[in-house]
C-alpha cells in the first residue's frame, strides 16, 4: 500500500486555533493513538495565549509536548506542573479527571506544540486517573537526524501481541536518514516545522504522512524540518470518540456527559481560576 499524505483541519482551542491531523474523515486513529492537535507558534501574553479552561476526559491519555514556550497543567487529582520544550505531560484520565491547561504568568514569548490522545483499552477505561510529567525522554541518533521518543520505546524488533503497543517520537530531520520501523506497526508523520519528504510523499505544516503496516524502514529528508511520528498496532476493537471522551459505546460516553453536565464527583474539581467549559449536547441527542 502507498504512502498517503492527509490535510489537517483547523479548529479552535482555547483561544487559540490548531492544525488537528487525528481524527481526520477517512483516518479515525493510527494504532492507538486517536487525536493529534498542532498548535502555534503563538504569542504568549497577558490578553492572548492558549488557556483552556477546566475540563473533562474519559478514556484516553493526553500527551503534551513543546517545541517553544511554557504552559501550566493542572488537574482534578491535584497535579500542577509547568511543561517547557524537551518535557512530556502524560494524563491517563482512566474512568474520569479533568484538567486545564494555562498560560505561565511570568513567561512571554511564543509557545508552540503538540496534544497527542491515545485511546485506553477496556480495563484502563474503568481505571484510576494518574499524571506522569518527565525531563529526560529517550534520545535516538538516525544518521543527521536526531529523535526524542515521547511515549513508548523504539524497538522496531518487538513483537506485537495487543493493540496497546505504541511509539510517539519528535525527529529533527538534517539531511536523508533511514528510519528502522516495526513492520507490525501502521505510522503517522505530523510536519510542524519545514518541508519534509516521507519517502516519496512531501508533507508541510498542516499536512501528515500515513505510513501503512509492513515496512521495516523509511526514508526521510528535510532541512531542520520537524515532525511528530506515531506509530502503533491497528485498532482491532470498535471505539467512539465524542469530544473529550473515548469509549467502546455511544451509551459510555453518553454517560460520561451526563456525569459532567450534573457535576458528578466522578471527574473531580480543578484549582483553576478559570471557569469549568460545559460540554456541548451530543448530536444524537435530541433537545426539547
Amino acid at each position: 500500500m502507498d504512502i498517503e499524505r492527509w490535510v489537517s483541519h483547523d479548529a479552535v482551542v482555547g483561544r487559540a486555533r490548531v492544525r488537528r491531523a487525528l481524527p481526520l474523515r477517512g483516518r479515525r486513529t493510527v494504532g492507538p493513538w486517536c487525536f493529534a492537535d498542532h498548535f502555534g507558534p503563538l504569542a504568549v501574553a497577558p490578553d492572548a495565549g492558549l488557556d483552556v479552561a477546566p475540563h473533562p476526559h474519559y478514556g484516553l491519555a493526553t500527551v503534551t509536548w513543546l517545541l517553544d514556550g511554557a504552559l501550566l497543567h493542572r488537574d482534578s487529582l491535584g497535579s500542577e506542573q509547568i511543561i517547557r520544550p524537551g518535557q512530556v505531560n502524560v494524563m491517563t484520565a482512566g474512568f474520569g479527571v479533568s484538567h486545564s491547561e494555562e498560560a505561565v504568568d511570568d513567561y512571554r514569548g511564543l509557545l508552540e506544540g503538540v496534544q497527542l490522545w491515545l485511546a485506553l483499552s477496556p480495563d484502563e477505561r474503568v481505571g484510576g486517573a494518574h499524571f506522569a510529567h518527565r525531563t529526560d525522554p529517550e534520545r535516538l541518533q538516525w544518521n543527521d537526524s536526531t529523535a526524542s521518543v515521547i511515549v513508548g520505546q523504539w524497538s522496531p524488533g518487538t513483537l506485537v501481541d495487543d493493540e496497546s503497543a505504541v511509539v510517539g517520537a519528535e525527529v529533527v530531520v538534517r539531511g536523508r536518514s533511514e528510519i528502522v520501523l516495526n513492520s507490525s506497526y501502521e505510522y503517522g508523520v505530523v510536519a510542524l516545522r519545514g518541508l519534509c519528504r516521507v519517502a516519496e510523499v512531501v508533507i508541510e505544516p498542516g499536512e501528515s504522512a500515513y505510513v501503512p503496516m509492513g515496512r521495516e524502514q523509511l526514508q526521510l529528508e528535510g532541512h531542520e524540518a520537524i515532525v511528530i511520528i506515531l506509530g502503533g498496532a491497528p485498532r482491532q476493537q470498535p471505539l467512539f470518540m465524542w469530544w473529550n471522551f473515548v469509549g467502546e459505546s455511544r451509551a459510555d460516553v453518553e454517560a460520561a456527559y451526563d456525569d459532567w453536565r450534573d457535576h458528578s464527583e466522578r471527574f473531580g474539581t480543578v484549582a483553576s481560576s478559570l471557569a469549568r467549559i460545559e460540554a456541548p449536547t451530543p448530536w444524537w441527542i435530541t433537545t426539547p
